[in-house]
């Protein structure tokens, strides 16, 4: 594991975060105990085996799930505790999302589906801002098609835009990649990527791909709903390499409870 000497301010934060579905003999802790941070201007991809709770730590962060203790912080915000009309002003200004369905109104124009988050939350956009979004996800000539009329990468780069055209302190990304073919899902990766190196825009993804996080600065691994390792500077090749070794791991340990 790489130490990383760089000091930057804190775009998100879980403290100590545990989260439990079900009861009984059907509980499943998802959470154990998280504490992370997630620099801001940064682009972090959290990474492990399915059911290591992963998907759940966003939610959690992105205040879409609540937690059973701990605390979660987007920036000087406590999300953990907020009412539901807190919840709601918090996702209108504060954060953006990304999701594996696109999640794109049928019967709006790309540009409307964009605009959807200012115009519910009754703020005109910074048309300098909107074109430079424009501009980078590459949809000038596709605006006023709805999203039956364009590819799944271009629906997924309209998801992009949408997430980004508020400018959020953080844009959360679930597989966004996840119902892309690889050239689209490369250039959804790019685009994360310049929004970063570009905007100083917070990415946080959860991806399987370790393609898609060697994109990342960061890679957190979770295994067993905890924080197990991080990576700085990630490549696919390394990456990979420690989700075989978690998968060993795991291996033996269930050999030796039969």
């Amino acid at each position: 594991m790489t130490a990383s000497t760089t000091t930057t301010a804190v775009a998100a934060r879980a403290d100590n975060v545990w989260k439990v579905y079900g009861t009984g003999e059907a509980q499943v802790l998802a959470l154990r105990g998280v504490t992370a941070e997630f620099s801001a201007g940064r682009f972090t991809a959290i990474m492990g085996p399915s059911g290591s709770g992963k998907s759940t730590l966003m939610h959690c962060l992105a205040g879409l799930d609540y937690t059973d203790r701990g605390e979660v912080h987007i920036g000087d915000t406590k999300v953990t505790g907020l009412s539901d009309r807190g919840l709601t002003k918090l996702r209108r200004h504060k954060v953006g999302f990304i999701f594996q369905q696109f999640n794109l109104l049928p019967t709006l124009t790309a540009e409307e589906n964009i605009l959807l988050p200012l115009s519910i939350g009754k703020r005109k956009p910074d048309t300098t801002w909107f074109d430079q979004v424009i501009d980078t996800v590459d949809l000038r000539d596709r605006l006023k098609h709805r999203p039956s009329q364009l590819s799944g990468g271009q629906q997924q780069r309209v998801a992009c835009a949408r997430a980004l055209v508020q400018r959020p302190d953080v844009v959360f990304a679930d597989e966004p990649t996840g119902n892309l073919d690889s050239r689209s899902g490369t250039d959804v990766l790019k685009f994360l990527r310049a929004s970063v190196d570009q905007f100083g825009q917070t990415i946080v993804m959860v991806t399987h791909d370790p393609v898609a996080a060697s994109y990342a600065d960061r890679v957190l691994f979770l295994a067993d709903g905890q924080v197990v390792d991080e990576m700085f500077e990630p490549t696919a090749d390394r990456v990979l390499d420690e989700l075989k070794r978690f998968e060993e791991i795991v291996a033996a340990q269930s050999g030796g409870e039969r």
